[in-house]
């Protein structure tokens, strides 16, 4: 697994290599999305709790995506000239990163009663039931949570 500090020190070679000086570095406590550019702060950072549990191969490209996107600027999203930035850094991923999600985080757990569990960083707005057990919303199918700070 990355070491948080090796993470940022590679990082910032990235960011001094490819962007200039005003940008920086760092990390931040998402649980889904793995890394973010934020253009207004001039800043990447990478998830902290994500980091955490990639390999170092995989946190690397995270950084590429993130400095393609720094390159290719606002409002270019994941489109041609994003794509041909990230390929030319290196970047051979798509989109978004498919690896695992900081569950263990998430305050609530739910389970459908035939027993499939799911995860949510906040509580459900409505009843939700389960898609493995029904294509649609099916209350015999109804996702019972709990808030894991409460039990």
């Amino acid at each position: 697994m990355s070491e948080l500090e090796r993470v940022r020190v590679w990082a910032e070679a990235l960011l001094r290599l490819h962007l200039d000086p005003s940008w920086s570095f760092a990390f931040d406590n998402a649980t889904r999305r793995a890394g973010l550019c934020n253009y207004t702060d001039r800043r990447i950072t990478v998830s902290r709790h994500l980091a955490a549990r990639f390999e170092d191969d995989e946190i690397h490209q995270i950084l590429l995506h993130e400095v393609a996107h720094a390159l290719a600027g606002p409002g270019t999203g994941h489109g041609p000239a994003w794509r041909a930035l990230a390929r030319g850094l290196g970047y051979e991923g798509g989109r978004t990163h498919d690896g695992p999600i900081a569950d263990d985080r998430a305050r609530w757990r739910g389970r459908c009663p035939n027993g499939h569990e799911f995860v949510r960083f906040r509580k459900p707005a409505k009843p939700l039931s389960c898609g493995q057990c029904a294509r649609g919303f099916s209350t015999r199918h109804l996702i019972d949570w709990i808030d894991q700070r409460a039990a």
